[in-house]
């Protein structure tokens, strides 16, 4: 029985910051919140009380990611060029209003997915939750020489792959509106237009790929605006009548979910910069949509 007093009320306060930082390091809000309820059930058997609870949560939480990432399970994963992070619409999670976009876009999330664990671990404790090198040092396991070391090789990475990404939510929503009404009018040349010429399209199915119309998910990365806009239009055509469409808000930015039989088949991201679709991201692995609920089916 551990000596504080309330352990859960001690331990709330730092739940969603909790299941942020593992959720970064994981881009799996189901992992996330396990990683989360394991620290929580560490936390709650100490027997003696705990000089900073948030200190312990995160490092705990850390460990448990870090032990995650180096599974031969996780690797194998995230070895695959198609892979995205988990969408999540953050209002629904109660994160919003702990999150800045730019930290927590599907663009930036597949940049740190990217990184060696430990490297990823270091960038989101430093960069994005304000925690010093001695104190991260402490977390890891490591010393303070090692981290600096550590967040300059991961900046470094991420500066050879970071776009800005990042646009106004109403630029971004003008490009999606675009985006979706040419390729349900089937106009290449429309989309061409919208992609920049050397536009990134990542389709992930999971590991079991994803048909719909006849159309199975892109395999691996698509390059270049022309390939996009034929590969979309085609596949557009072919699934138009069998999915319905929303527009939701996913990772802090305009977003589409497809739907089929009231469950969520897909969910489609834009990475935006100076005015043209960077980076279409195309999220179809069941396993990772379950967060977006289902939708009610109009009865006829």
């Amino acid at each position: 029985m551990t000596s504080t007093p309330d352990p859960r009320a001690a331990f709330e306060p730092h739940r969603r910051d909790l299941i942020s930082l593992a959720y970064r390091m994981l881009g799996d809000l189901a992992r996330a919140e396990d990683m989360v309820q394991e620290a929580w059930l560490r936390f709650a058997r100490q027997e003696e009380a705990v000089a900073s609870p948030k200190a312990f949560l995160v490092t705990i939480v850390t460990r448990l990611c870090l032990n995650e990432l180096d599974s031969a399970r996780v690797r194998r994963e995230e070895s695959r060029g198609d892979r995205l992070p988990e969408p999540v619409a953050l209002d629904e999670h109660g994160l919003a209003r702990l999150e800045r976009i730019e930290q927590i876009s599907i663009g930036f999330l597949l940049l740190l997915q990217r990184l060696r664990p430990a490297e990823r671990a270091v960038l989101v404790l430093h960069d994005v939750f304000d925690f010093e090198h001695r104190e991260i040092a402490d977390m890891l396991g490591n010393n303070a020489a090692a981290c600096r070391k550590l967040l300059e090789r991961a900046r470094a990475e991420l500066a050879l792959g970071r776009r800005a990404l990042v646009a106004s939510a109403d630029e971004h929503r003008r490009l999606l509106h675009a985006f979706m009404a040419a390729a349900t009018n089937g106009d290449v040349a429309a989309l061409v237009g919208l992609l920049a010429d050397d536009a990134l399209m990542i389709s992930d199915g999971g590991a079991s790929g994803r048909v719909a119309g006849g159309v199975r998910n892109l395999t691996r990365p698509l390059n270049g605006a022309a390939r996009i806009a034929a590969f979309v239009v085609a596949a557009t055509s072919r699934t138009a009548n069998e999915l319905e469409v929303d527009e939701r808000e996913l990772n802090g930015q305009p977003a589409v979910v497809f739907w089929l039989s009231g469950e969520p088949f897909a969910a489609l991201l834009l990475g935006v910069e100076a005015g043209k679709i960077a980076r279409v991201f195309f999220h179809a692995d069941p396993q990772r949509l379950r967060h977006l609920g289902s939708r009610a089916v109009a009865r006829p």
